[in-house]
């Protein structure tokens, strides 16, 4: 007789919800079957003392019996039709080698949600945008990602807007690596302003380029995790990837260009209008920032929020948003940023009150 693997079972736990909240009452719960062929892979789907499972219970609102390698479902039949699409497309991706941590589990929990269920979570996670030398393979982590990366197939220039950490400034890179080696472009650009985060440093020593290679250490880091250092350093020196301080794209037009304006939150209105009529023949431009870390003097305004005013619904210019459901970091820094977010709209909302008296 074929020996069993067998899995605790557990009781369901509680706790939030991911989208819209749905009321049940008893009558309106389902159960659901669900068997899995491949033991050492279920143990996989199920997490450390089944740690995956629970994170789905409790996301998802339902209850997960564990029986071997039989899953019943039991819940709201939305949710429980949703649990039953998000196990066997993590199962499926499983076989192909796919990681199956807690942090891949929410993740794809994110992009079935956030779809109502109408993307599978192989359209994203699967979507390879670059294959690089010194790490896994660059593609999409979550919804929001997935639309960014499809934006800048489908427009010249893309606004990629959102807090830290949310692969704005990574996937961009990546696509424009991917058309250079493709040859859909001759060169790329990076450009970034020069703009101190809320620290005075002084003088500089040094040439033009020692001074401002400190504020475009994050793009050199970006493009040396994608090529070989030999090799990006080779390019570099040819000029085809260039990295320069935004202030010198002042009277060039770039032509067969793949450019990436970063941080560009901290470009001034000028600048960014400078920036975008730059842009030349069979190139594209992709523009990032954090609207809620502009380092510019009092006083001065934003080009990146100016932009987004002036431009939405402008054909062949695209917007992406992200939100904290996008950082890829640590999972602090998602708290970390709703905190952030709080306390500025109580600002705000204290600003528009003292307005008003």
């Amino acid at each position: 007789m074929a020996r069993q693997l067998l899995v605790p079972c557990y009781e369901p736990i509680g706790g939030t919800t991911i989208g819209t909240p749905i009321t049940t009452t008893p009558k309106e719960t389902s159960r659901d079957k669900l068997v899995l062929d491949d033991n050492a892979l279920s143990v996989a789907l199920y997490g450390q003392n089944n740690s995956n499972l629970k994170l789905i219970e409790r996301e998802l609102d339902i209850a997960i019996h564990v029986r071997g390698n039989e899953l019943t479902l039991v819940g709201p039949p939305d949710r429980v039709a949703m649990g039953r699409a998000l196990l066997e497309q993590l199962y499926a991706l499983g076989r192909r080698g796919n990681s199956l941590e807690p942090a891949d589990i929410r993740r794809a929990l994110a992009v079935l949600t956030g779809s109502g269920g109408q993307v599978e979570v192989k359209d994203v996670y699967e979507d390879t945008v670059l294959v690089g030398t010194r790490t896994r393979s660059v593609a999409p982590k979550t919804l929001n990602q997935k639309r960014y990366v499809d934006a800048i197939r489908a427009h010249d220039i893309v606004f990629g807007i959102g807090p830290a950490g949310t692969g704005k400034t990574y996937l961009a890179m990546a696509m424009a690596i991917r058309a250079l080696l493709a040859k859909q472009v001759q060169r790329i650009v990076l450009a970034r302003p020069a703009v101190e985060a809320g620290e005075k440093l002084g003088f500089l020593p040094g040439s033009m380029a020692e001074k401002v290679n400190p504020y475009l250490r994050p793009l050199y880091d970006a493009l040396n995790d994608m090529l070989d250092i030999d090799r990006a350093t080779q390019l570099i020196e040819r000029g085809i990837i260039e990295v320069a301080p935004l202030a010198f794209m002042r009277g060039r037009t770039l032509n067969a260009s793949f450019v990436i304006l970063d941080e560009a939150q901290n470009a001034t209105s000028e600048q960014m209008r400078m920036f975008l009529t730059r842009l030349g023949y069979e190139s594209k431009a992709v523009v990032t920032g954090d609207v809620t870390q502009v380092d510019l003097p009092s006083g001065q305004r934003s080009g990146l929020e100016e932009a987004r005013r002036l431009l939405q619904g402008i054909e062949g210019i695209g917007f992406c948003a992200f939100t904290e459901h996008d950082v890829v970091r640590h999972p602090l820094v998602q708290k970390i940023i709703v905190a952030y977010e709080k306390r500025d709209a109580e600002i705000k909302a204290r600003l528009a009150g003292t307005a008003t008296l």
